[in-house]
């Protein structure tokens, strides 16, 4: 658990530790007829359980345990994180508007961190998106989506339409990148969530697949 308690200490100091982001901006793609008024992310739609290996590096600190996410409703995800262990480290349940804390461990009750994981899960678990615009280049169709301050840049593989990145942008300044490895579009095999103004990097590795 020590390296847990460096996980609250890290984050008081972010503001301290936050570097500048390059604004956003698509390259080599021309823009497409926007034929899609909106598009899916689909990876944690089915009601079977979703069970990941999850490695999670914080300002050089290696965290890891077990990441069970379940749909509980239509808009409502449930998310328990536990140790390799299977010590239970957090619970908690989440929608696009909504968080609900069912559990957590004390060293881990800091409203910093319970902030970090409540906004990753709400972009990662976010599954509709409007489409503004459509772009293409070589290999993928992107679509930009806008909601707010806050842009998404959906990437979808031309070749088998699977979903193989996402791209949030905040006052166009990339704010994490999302990338997928897939074979059906309700499950992806491996996920890695990158901050860009956060040394954060979380990898999930499936350990269960979904019928």
């Amino acid at each position: 658990m020590r390296r847990f308690l460096l996980l609250s200490f890290l984050y008081s100091s972010l503001l301290l530790l936050m570097f500048s982001c390059k604004t956003y901006q698509l390259t080599d793609v021309k823009p497409i007829s926007n034929s899609e008024k909106e598009v899916e992310n689909l990876y944690f739609s089915s009601n079977e359980d979703y069970v990941y290996k999850c490695q999670m590096e914080v300002y050089g600190n290696d965290i890891s345990g077990i990441l069970i996410i379940k749909k509980i409703s239509k808009t409502t995800h449930r998310v328990v994180m536990t140790s390799d262990f299977g010590n239970k480290m957090i619970d908690f349940e989440i929608s696009e508007n909504d968080f609900k804390l069912n559990y957590v461990l004390e060293d881990l009750n800091k409203k910093m961190v319970i902030n970090f994981l409540k906004n990753d899960f709400q972009e990662l678990l976010r599954q509709k998106y409007p489409v503004a615009e459509s772009f293409e280049n070589e290999n993928s169709n992107i679509f930009r989506s806008e909601l707010n301050t806050k842009n998404y840049y959906l990437y979808f593989n031309k070749e088998n339409s699977l979903l193989t990145q996402i791209v949030y942008t905040r006052n166009r300044k990339e704010k994490i990148n999302f990338s997928f490895e897939a074979k059906k579009p309700t499950f992806a095999e491996t996920i890695h969530l990158k901050h860009k103004d956060f040394k954060i990097d979380i990898k999930l590795f499936q350990i269960t697949e979904t019928e």
